[in-house]
């Protein structure tokens, strides 16, 4: 059996490849702090749980639209009304099994074999996968901390080459938490849109706002939706997995333009046929006023516990060469151990049993240096993974 190049070159994802090793440790006894996923240990809201309860009673579960249902597009594009200010026709709305399907439907739509897309470096790993399944030239630019490891417009146009074809940012970005400022996601909106261009925007993290003085600038929770100028070229991807803990309820959503409606809905009847029912009609309970206050009780948590986390590494000398504005991650520089990212997370997971995730997974500019911390566990855990995290960078130390 001859497997494809694309199934057979494909990097493996380090965070769930550190998840796995963290398992094994686990079934072999050892008591193992797990801070290499982003999976919020809050879950979903009360009313969802109930609602989910109350639509078991149903004897039937039918396929819906593979737009998704028209109670929840309705309801996604009244909390942009709600909580963003701005007003989305639910028309334009494409309910998803999750962010990684929107990406998967995005990348159908509008990339050929040999379109380059421009990305950022670091950025989540996965999304440049689901470009070059489809034939992309994802072209990986450094980015540095002066800019919040974002692109900017110059970077854009700098790279932007004969065969480009879009842009892909994430803003608040993972590994890093941070945001584009709003100014510079305008101008390479722009610019992509003066090439005849896409703009993919992830703003899965952009509720999961972090409370600190370093990102009191309202740039940081603004949605590229509010740039009206750019509503005919970008695409904004989103989930219920973090603001409203949902991950394994595989569910997420996509703004697209409205000539883009129609593409993706074939697209998606016959990849997926439709998300999920039971979830979409638990989802729906995710914008009650009991729901909301919740998920701004959690975003309040995760606030805590950053403090908890940026202290900590400041006291052990690990520097953050950015400060987060959103999401649950540390993206931390460890040069001064000595060790490549891939030795620092082997050790410190080998003989302290902490999970960490490599910076390899994020990209290669400077990958060796960095290694991503997720605060998205419960506190007791996080404080105990500090603790054993400063004993393993003071052993390094000494080690010199």
């Amino acid at each position: 059996m001859k497997f494809t190049n694309r199934a057979t070159a494909i990097s493996p994802f380090l965070a769930m490849a550190y998840g796995e090793k963290a398992t094994a440790l686990l079934e072999n006894g050892h008591d193992v702090i797990r801070l290499n996923l982003g999976e919020p240990d809050f879950g979903a809201p009360k009313p969802v749980i109930e609602a989910m309860k109350s639509s078991l009673d149903a004897p039937h579960y039918p396929y819906t639209s593979a737009l998704g249902t028209p109670e929840l597009r309705a309801a996604i594009a009244n909390f942009y009304h709600q909580k963003h200010k701005i007003d989305i026709e639910p028309s334009r709305i494409v309910v998803t099994a999750g962010a990684s399907a929107a990406l998967l439907l995005a990348s159908a739509a509008l990339v050929e074999p040999g379109d380059n897309v421009i990305l950022g470096d670091p950025s989540y790993p996965c999304n440049r996968r689901f470009l070059n399944a489809f034939g992309a030239d994802v072209s990986l630019v450094p980015t540095v901390s002066e800019h919040n490891f974002q692109l900017t417009a110059n970077d854009v146009e700098k790279h932007w080459s004969q065969n480009t074809k879009g842009v892909l940012i994430a803003t608040p970005a993972n590994p890093t938490g941070t945001a584009i400022d709003a100014a510079e996601l305008l101008a390479i909106g722009q610019l992509c849109k003066q090439r005849n261009g896409f703009l993919i925007v992830d703003e899965i993290y952009l509720d999961l706002l972090l409370n600190n003085e370093d990102n009191s600038d309202i740039n940081a929770a603004t949605t590229v939706l509010k740039n009206a100028q750019l509503q005919d070229t970008v695409i904004v991807i989103n989930s219920f997995s973090k603001y409203f803990g949902m991950t394994g309820w595989r569910l997420g959503w996509c703004v697209v333009p409205a000539e883009m409606t129609a593409i993706v809905e074939r697209l998606a009847q016959n990849l997926f046929i439709c998300p999920s029912t039971l979830s979409q009609k638990a989802a729906l309970a995710c914008f009650t006023p009991e729901a909301l206050a919740q998920c701004e009780e959690n975003r309040q948590t995760l606030s805590k516990r950053a403090s908890l986390v940026f202290s900590a590494l400041t006291t052990m000398g690990l520097p953050v060469d950015a400060n987060p504005d959103g999401a649950f991650y540390a993206y931390i520089n460890i040069q001064i151990t000595g060790l490549t990212a891939i030795e620092f997370c082997d050790k410190l997971l080998e003989k302290y049993h902490v999970a960490l995730t490599p910076g390899n997974d994020f990209g290669e500019h400077n990958a060796d240096n960095y290694v991503r911390l997720s605060f998205a566990t419960n506190e007791s855990d996080l404080i105990k993974g500090l603790e054993r995290l400063a004993r393993f960078v003071a052993e390094c130390s000494a080690a010199e």
